[in-house]
């Protein structure tokens, strides 16, 4: 049986507009006609549409996630800083993990707008003409969360050249001569694209010649990284050190060296990019230039947020500072110590 609020009402013997005060939690019901209605709803076994009240309050207190990779630490992470903040503020979240799929992701976003959320977070760099469209057709509210693809909506992210120059520069600094590059896919505009032209404006400043064969890349997860150090080591001579845009590649390049026999960092230099939980898992410890994982989270919702309040505010990009932390995986070419 589909017991509607009437029914609550007539049980309770109140007006539906006394039961509804009560399941909106207003103030101004007294405490004897909450706990008629509070007794009927149990007894009834009442349901509140949640569909029905958000067409009446214009509002459903939920928002959208697109992850473009949930298995990765980076972005599992941050999802999480996203939850805590999210239900801090009597959100609900709804997360789809694309895999990279574009076609999953219009169909989420289009799922999102259905469903009539209030806002939506993009984690996730690539776009085609389709979700472009639809972006800029949709009145929702978007803010992109570590990936400024788009400049017409809210950012918040690092600065993935400065981040991917400095990592690069230690590596100068420490004396080596031969720096390697594992990076992510050319297409992500950050953490892809600056963060190789990050690296390649650092070794020419430092003198070095550019070698292709030391670049290579992969896809940001730990195999990845594994698979591009081996190819970085069969093509010789070999470099003295490592910079991998993120930290699942630099610990799937420090296992290949394991497995290959060779010694971190005695022979050679390996420092990560993102500083997830990771770098303090792996043995040696995972040098990695950090981003504040934690605040590009609680940034987001709360611009998000701002935004859902304000939907004629002016977009902007929100840069978070980076942080090298030095652990025990780079040191000084062996010639050097």
């Amino acid at each position: 049986m589909d017991i509607k609020i009437k029914d609550v009402a007539k049980a309770a013997g109140v007006s539906v507009t006394s039961v509804s005060r009560v399941l909106n939690g207003e103030q101004y019901v007294s405490a004897e006609i909450k706990q008629r209605v509070n007794e009927a709803i149990n007894e009834l076994g009442y349901t509140p549409s949640h569909i029905a009240r958000s067409l009446k309050r214009k509002k459903t207190n939920l928002i959208g996630v697109i992850v473009s990779n949930i298995t990765s630490n980076f972005f599992s992470t941050i999802l999480s800083s996203i939850e805590e903040t999210v239900d801090q503020h009597h959100y609900n979240l709804l997360v789809c993990n694309i895999m990279e799929n574009l076609d999953k992701e219009l169909r989420y976003l289009q799922t999102f707008q259905e469903m009539r959320v209030d806002g939506i977070i993009i984690m996730h760099e690539k776009v085609n003409d389709d979700i472009r469209r639809f972006l800029h057709q949709t009145k929702i509210p978007i803010i992109f969360c570590a990936s400024p693809v788009d400049p017409a909506f809210p950012r918040v992210t690092v600065d993935d050249f400065s981040a991917a120059y400095d990592a690069t520069r230690f590596l100068g600094d420490l004396g080596h001569q031969r720096i390697a590059f594992i990076g992510g896919d050319l297409e992500d505009v950050s953490s892809g694209r600056k963060r190789y032209e990050g690296y390649l404006k650092a070794i020419s400043d430092i003198g070095l010649t550019i070698e292709p064969r030391w670049i290579k890349f992969g896809d940001y997860q730990v195999k990845s990284g594994y698979e591009q150090m081996k190819a970085i080591l069969q093509e010789g001579p070999r470099p003295t050190a490592v910079f991998a845009a993120s930290d699942d590649m630099a610990l799937g390049a420090m296992n290949c060296l394991h497995d290959c026999g060779f010694h971190v960092p005695e022979q050679m230099s390996v420092i990560g990019f993102d500083g997830s939980e990771l770098t303090e898992l792996t043995r040696p410890r995972l040098t990695s230039m950090q981003q504040p994982i934690a605040m590009i989270g609680r940034l987001s919702v709360e611009l998000l947020l701002e935004a859902i309040q304000n939907p004629d505010q002016s977009a902007t990009l929100t840069t978070v500072p980076h942080q090298l932390v030095i652990r025990d995986s780079c040191r000084a070419p062996a010639g050097l110590v």
